[in-house]
């Protein structure tokens, strides 16, 4: 399996159209007509490393699906985002950009939902009068055509690259301390990479999980989703009063591929929520 050279689709230029009535299916199928397609090789080393990932395109077709039988459309639609600042994460975000029109970004690195309360309060008072809002959330792993869980071939770039280095780089710093006897810094205080050090804090707690992994670069996606859900559900829940008919939390690990494959998400969580932050629908087991 040798990657392409071709670069990843976009679809930013996409926004929320009120009046626009063509249905989100159809918008689905036109974001993915000009993509990479299926390729059954790298699915089945996908799923030997991440075990129920699924493709973004058959992602996005079920979301959108399932969403609109709640009343879901492009027109009532608020997507936002918390995921890595790594251009290789957006891609996620403009697959389903072509249906909902361009997010609110609430992520920064590793895809922790820095944007926080006063964010996500911003990002409600967005939403559509009498519409809705889905979420996306999660971290980011590479994958390799050779298999290598961590690594990613970028477009326009020979070295196949780390993938998430924010993440590798808290891992080395938490490995330093269980590990190795090292000190934990006060690197949280330097506003010049405030992100990182928090980071850093946040995955501390899951130190003696990583050590013990059997793969620590399979692990620590799974480490850091749940320092996110955790973080997101306190967020949500201040600020649930805001989210007007409802908000659809997807949350799980977003992994990136070369620019020859579909990008994948492991979906670990897909709920729906009353604006009094009230799960209503738990819909994972329907994607």
């Amino acid at each position: 399996f040798v990657p392409a050279t071709f670069t990843h689709r976009s679809t930013t230029s996409l926004n929320i159209v009120i009046g626009d009535q063509k249905d989100v299916s159809e918008k689905v199928k036109d974001v993915f007509a000009n993509g990479p397609g299926v390729n059954d090789e790298f699915d089945n080393l996908m799923q030997a490393n991440f075990p129920g990932a699924v493709n973004n395109q058959e992602l996005v077709t079920k979301v959108v699906d399932i969403l609109s039988g709640k009343g879901y459309k492009s027109e009532n639609t608020l997507l936002a985002t918390s995921l890595c600042c790594d251009e290789l994460a957006r891609q996620l975000e403009d697959d389903f950009n072509g249906v909902y029109g361009n997010n609110f970004n609430l992520g920064g690195l590793a895809g922790f939902p820095f944007a926080g309360n006063t964010g996500f309060g911003a990002m409600a008072a967005h939403i559509p009068d009498d519409g809705f809002c889905l979420v996306v959330y999660g971290p980011h792993v590479g994958l390799a055509a050779d298999g290598t869980v961590g690594k990613v071939e970028r477009a326009g770039i020979s070295l196949v690259d780390n993938c998430c280095g924010s993440a590798i780089a808290a891992s080395n710093y938490v490995k330093g301390i269980t590990d190795g006897g090292a000190q934990i810094t006060t690197k949280l205080q330097e506003f010049t990479d405030f992100q990182q050090g928090a980071v850093q804090e946040l995955i501390l707690p899951h130190g003696k999980r990583l050590s013990e992994a059997e793969n620590r670069m399979i692990e620590l996606p799974y480490a850091l989703y749940d320092s996110q859900d955790m973080l997101l559900r306190e967020i949500v829940k201040k600020g649930s009063l805001g989210v007007k008919r409802g908000i659809a939390l997807l949350g799980g690990i977003q992994i990136n591929t070369g620019p020859a494959t579909l990008d994948y998400f492991h979906p670990l969580r897909f709920d729906f929520m009353n604006y009094r932050g009230e799960v209503s629908d738990e819909m994972l087991p329907k994607l």
